[in-house]
């Protein structure tokens, strides 16, 4: 049995303490927080405990859902104590900080694990699957929208918050380096702390990319779409599960006349359904099991943190706030 201590019960970790429980993995969890953290451990069945009691337990894994500012030393304890570490996004605040992850894991011959959560997503596993077939031919263009009305923010702006996930995916999506990342930046409520942004991605391949993110939006969209030349595809997350993933067979008509695009009617792909976080968890398991092999890793997610600081500077806090958990 591959089990799991989850560090950090509030607003994301909660979920991730409801799955590892519905998984049968879930041996302990610990929050600074006494109050929260005695309620879900007497939810669950399980002892709460402080960071150092996770520590010197015997459980396999660490799931780290704490601020991002702990990450990077939380984990690192982690792994010196010898567990395999899950942590949530981002892996670190800056390239420094997850090198000295990345060695800690190799050091101790133990897994790192990022949650790039939309990798784990049934759909877009499914996309990928599709992409790497040459579905849609040699792709030219990548662009997401993640917007809503969503949680505002002192610490992060809107990139730091929205685009990882997005970034992920269409660094995955694409397969190559970024050659370049420009941003533009619309900063209404705090100044300093962008709420609306758009990065645009070019790759050495001359691949472009583009991801348009706002806290500031009156309604929720949460769109990729994948532009190729033998083909298009959306990826709605907003949509039913069954429409989640439609596929454009337009036609591009070069006649002497001019350019034409003969369109298509949309092909929607099936996807039997499934939890993305779920998903994301027993992977995980499986990832400490040996069934696997690592998807978001820690140099995946140095990736990631590359195109986010080369696009908005981060107010950093100090690693001496690591001790909240101990």
């Amino acid at each position: 049995m591959q089990e799991v201590s989850v560090i950090g019960c509030g607003h994301w970790g909660k979920n991730l303490v409801r799955n590892f429980a519905e998984l049968g993995s879930l041996a302990s969890l610990s929050d600074p927080d006494t109050r929260m953290a005695e309620l879900y451990a007497t939810k669950y069945d399980v002892p709460s405990l402080s960071f150092e009691e996770v520590l010197e337990s015997d459980v396999n894994g660490v799931v780290i859902s704490a601020p991002a500012f702990l990450h990077a030393e939380l984990a690192i304890a982690a792994f010196e104590a010898g567990k395999h570490v899950y942590v949530e996004k981002p892996l670190a605040l800056n390239l420094d900080d997850a090198d000295r992850v990345i060695r800690a894991a190799t050091h101790a011959g133990r897994h790192l694990m990022v949650g790039h959560l939309l990798q784990y997503h049934a759909v877009f596993s499914r996309l990928k699957g599709m992409v790497e077939e040459g579905d849609f031919g040699k792709l030219q263009y990548i662009y997401s929208n993640r917007m809503s009305a969503g949680k505002l923010r002192s610490e992060e702006d809107v990139i730091w918050s929205f685009a990882p996930h997005d970034v992920s995916m269409i660094l995955s999506l694409a397969g190559e380096e970024v050659r370049s990342v420009q941003t533009e930046k619309i900063e209404i409520l705090q100044s300093g702390i962008a709420d609306i942004a758009t990065l645009h991605l070019d790759f050495l391949s001359g691949l472009k990319g583009q991801i348009r993110c706002s806290w500031l939006n009156p309604d929720k969209e949460q769109k990729l779409v994948v532009i190729g030349s033998l083909g298009m595809a959306i990826f709605d997350d907003t949509q039913p599960w069954e429409k989640k993933l439609a596929v454009y067979r337009h036609q591009i008509d070069l006649s002497e006349t001019g350019p034409a695009l003969n369109q298509a009617e949309p092909d929607y792909i099936s996807v039997p359904e499934s939890e993305p976080l779920k998903d994301e968890c027993r992977y995980f398991i499986d990832l400490m099991a040996g069934r696997v092999e690592p998807r978001t890793d820690g140099i995946e997610a140095k990736s990631v943190l590359e195109v986010l600081m080369a696009a908005s500077p981060l107010i950093e806090y100090g690693a001496e706030n690591a001790r909240l958990f101990r």
